[in-house]
């Protein structure tokens, strides 16, 4: 069973804030518990400190390898530019670097069916362009998933999707891959001609 952290949990919220946030925290719980207990216990305001400076390290870790802001436009823009074949290519490898089977799909709801660790997943990105994705396609996506019997699906946007679209996407294990998620995901991966 793998344990997931609530998206409201302090150590949650660190870790999408700026890393220094995390190290400022650290050392204020390590001054103040140092304040409040005697001198025999200073041992303590150590340890009380680790879990901030641990999130710390991982947030910074995580931040310095993102893409920066210019990055992800120019990755999105070229991915915008590329005709279907290009982009299935492009995520079809992108897929397999992440160490999934992939196998390609004809049907109009889902455009790939990926294979890794006894879970299968289906992809749909056909409609990678849409500038505001609404729910229909993952309706679509949510019902091939239950006759493939899938455990999870991602649809893969260049736009913002519509608040019922990332909602419907929250319901029904459906992940929205974008953004930066989408530039990281495929970092060095396609031709330059491409991307």
């Amino acid at each position: 069973m793998k344990l997931k952290m609530s998206p409201n949990s302090l150590f949650a919220v660190l870790l999408r804030s700026p890393w220094w946030i995390s190290f400022a925290l650290a050392a204020a719980v390590t001054l103040g518990v140092r304040l409040a207990l005697p001198a025999q216990m200073e041992v303590y305001a150590l340890f009380s400190a680790i879990p901030f400076f641990v999130v710390g390290v991982i947030a910074a870790w995580k931040q310095l390898r993102a893409p920066s802001a210019a990055r992800v436009a120019d990755t999105l823009a070229r991915l915008n530019a590329m005709s279907w074949p290009q982009f299935a290519d492009t995520m079809e490898q992108a897929f397999r670097q992440d160490g999934h089977e992939v196998k390609r799909l004809a049907g109009p709801a889902a455009d790939f069916e990926l294979a890794k660790a006894g879970r299968t997943t289906l992809v749909g990105c056909r409609r990678w362009k849409a500038a505001r994705p609404g729910v229909e396609p993952l309706r679509e996506l949510h019902a091939e998933m239950r006759r493939r019997d899938a455990s999870a699906g991602i649809c893969v946007v260049l736009g913002e999707p519509s608040e019922q679209a990332s909602r419907f996407a929250g319901e029904h294990q459906i992940e929205l891959l974008q953004g930066d998620r989408l530039a990281v995901m495929l970092r060095g991966i396609a031709p330059k001609s491409a991307l």
